[in-house]
């Protein structure tokens, strides 16, 4: 008897057709996780497997996986006989300190002898014959015994853990995250990612005007994000001749609906270069002036591809907790300005008009302007291992 690690896929099981893909990139991405941890991992359209030494480092990557529903650290019998999970179970149930229990059996060979509730029944009464101070609580016992019997092994469990659910990241294709140094877009990029979607991020900076450890803090919350989907890209955009000349040459209460129109212009040539087929950002309606729904018409309007805003909905406190649980929210709020909050005017336009947004854009080449901040990007990639931020914390 050994232990093993089971995985329940819980939202994959209703793709059908589908379910072969979404269950071997699930595969892919636990093995990416855990390239530096010994393990062994089996898997069929009803579970996977993992046999490891190293449980509570599998574990911990588990709980950070997407597309997985709960994770059973399982005692694992090379056996299905009813004579012998009876034996084993007893021996299990000897280290277990409780007063009422309920037995809960699946069988995936449905020709086996028993029924799942005769099995259940069985095991049940031997409990009670070995303790007669124990009880069956049916709604609320002390102790679940779990038993899976399976073609070729039996596995015991107690204790489920909860998984994050979702999709596993990368079977939705691929989206451009704009991630800046705020509350917001991490927690984005995090939900984007539930729903199977692999992530390329853009990030606009405008030196002098943004510090390196602005970009540093971008780059430490990618690392965070990065603990869910294995790595992340990073495009690192200049942005100070877009802000300069926009800041020049645009009137004052317009200057923050010129620049978002660039920035998803930019965002949208790099997505289509890099075979991404959305734009993802961390708007909140009503947030901020350039997240009316006017202000988000007018920019939308500038790019052909989807715009998805996983936080469209949330108030502010929901993003926030949200921050707290995936671990950005002390590194998003460091006081490092990005590009976003230097040159903002006091009074910036909420309900912009699509007409006098293109009137003020011939005022400068948008389109060299557009070139010029393709041509400067650098990209990092980025994973959970591999760089370390914390000087900047």
């Amino acid at each position: 008897m050994k232990k093993s690690i089971i995985i329940k896929y819980g939202e994959l099981t209703t793709k059908k057709d589908n379910i072969s893909f979404f269950i071997k990139t699930l595969r892919d991405n636990i093995t990416l996780s855990l390239s530096d941890i010994n393990h062994n991992l089996t898997f069929d359209k009803g579970r996977m497997f993992i046999e490891t030494e190293n449980f509570e480092d599998v574990v911990n990557v588990l709980t950070t996986t997407f597309g997985i529903h709960e994770i059973n650290i399982a005692y694992a019998l090379d056996t299905s006989s009813i004579e012998e999970i009876c034996s084993y179970l007893l021996e299990l149930l000897k280290n277990k300190t409780f007063k009422s229990f309920k037995v809960i059996t699946k069988r995936s060979d449905k020709s086996y002898p028993l029924t799942s509730i005769e099995i259940s029944k069985e095991l049940g009464g031997l409990i009670l014959g070995n303790n007669k101070e124990l009880k069956v609580d049916i709604h609320n016992p002390e102790l679940y015994i779990n038993v899976e019997i399976r073609s070729k092994k039996t596995y015991i469990y107690f204790e489920k853990i909860k998984g994050l659910g979702g999709y596993p990241v990368g079977t939705l294709g691929k989206g451009m995250l704009m991630l800046s140094g705020g509350i917001d877009s991490p927690v984005a990029g995090y939900l984007a990612m539930k729903r199977g979607i692999r992530l390329e991020c853009i990030y606009f900076e405008s030196p002098p005007h943004t510090s390196e450890a602005a970009k540093n803090k971008v780059l430490a919350l990618a690392k965070e994000l990065s603990a869910y989907s294995g790595y992340l890209k990073v495009h690192v955009v200049n942005f100070t001749e877009v802000q300069e000349t926009i800041y020049k040459n645009i009137p004052h209460d317009y200057m923050i609906t010129i620049m978002r129109r660039i920035m998803y212009r930019i965002s949208e040539k790099l997505a289509t270069k890099n075979n991404a087929k959305a734009l993802i950002n961390g708007e909140s309606v009503g947030q901020v002036a350039s997240q009316t729904l006017t202000s988000m018409a007018v920019i939308n309007e500038v790019v052909k591809i989807p715009v998805l805003r996983p936080l469209a909905c949330f108030d502010k406190s929901e993003i926030i907790t949200l921050s707290k649980k995936i671990q950005t929210y002390d590194i998003s709020i460091l006081p490092y300005e990005d590009c976003c909050t230097i040159f903002v005017p006091d009074h910036p336009v909420i309900n912009p008009k699509s007409d006098v947004a293109g009137a003020y854009e011939n005022l400068i080449d948008v389109d060299l302007l557009i070139r010029n901040a393709l041509k400067s990007i650098k990209t990092i990639k980025i994973t959970n291992q591999n760089q370390d931020f914390e000087n900047i914390l």
